[in-house]
């Protein structure tokens, strides 16, 4: 589904849950914490640099996945329909070293790889069951302007005289993508109320050539998994 079909998508929700005159609204934020998943390695683009990386270097590309935190503000509109915005944040690091070479000592020669994201969402939502069944489902979509920083520090080999050096070598930007999301949550009285949300983020940046990754791109998108904590105005 291209940006652009995703936008008009939370704009047609907006608009359609907006028609009632009579409709109630009401307000909820939320706080969420959970893990964050990149994308497997056999589903990233060519060029990534992680997949390029692993032609020479040794690492775990399951390091890079980690808790991601934020927080949504969402206004219901009737019974049936959320909308709102979010911001999270990721950071992850993974332990490398050269796959053949070590140093003159014969330590391994280390770097640490770096992928730090933070989405910033705006979504649509519906309630199938509406907000006031014991338990609440929902499923939506919308875009996100995802603000990524990627970086490799450490000690590298010059392949020209086999020398190392310490060096850091960092790229960063916002891409803009769809992100979808799933869930469910619970009330806990009045006020309160918690659940689980699913959220697949994707979005994929070009990496600045002149910087000296060994791949022009990398895959920003992944799988949040996060239970929530909701007070309703």
């Amino acid at each position: 589904m291209s940006r652009t079909t995703v936008a008009s998508l939370v704009a047609v929700a907006v608009i359609s849950a907006a028609a009632p005159v009579d409709a109630q609204i009401t307000q909820t934020a939320s706080l969420n914490v959970g893990y964050y998943a990149l994308r497997a390695e056999d589903a990233r683009p060519a060029g990534d640099v992680l997949v390029e990386n692993l032609n020479f270097l040794v690492f775990d590309p399951d390091e890079l996945n980690g808790a991601i935190f934020g927080g949504d503000w969402f206004v219901g509109i009737g019974d049936y329909i959320d909308v709102g915005g979010g911001v999270s944040y990721y950071k992850a690091t993974a332990p490398s070293v050269y796959r053949e070479y070590v140093n003159a000592d014969g330590f391994e020669i280390p770097q640490d790889l770096k992928l730090r994201v933070t989405p910033v969402s705006f979504v649509a939502r519906f309630l199938p069951f509406s907000r006031h069944a014991p338990i609440v489902p929902y499923a939506g979509a919308g875009v996100a302007a995802y603000s990524w920083r990627y970086s490799e520090s450490g000690e590298f080999i010059d392949l020209s005289d086999f020398t190392v050096f310490r060096e850091s070598y960092v790229d960063s930007g916002t891409e803009v993508g769809p992100v979808y999301l799933a869930g469910v949550w619970v009330p806990a009285g009045d006020v309160f109320a918690v659940g689980f949300d699913f959220r697949y983020h994707r979005a994929t940046a070009d990496l600045d050539p002149d910087i000296g990754f060994f791949g022009d791109k990398i895959d920003i998108g992944g799988y949040a998994s996060q239970f929530t904590f909701q007070i309703r105005f």
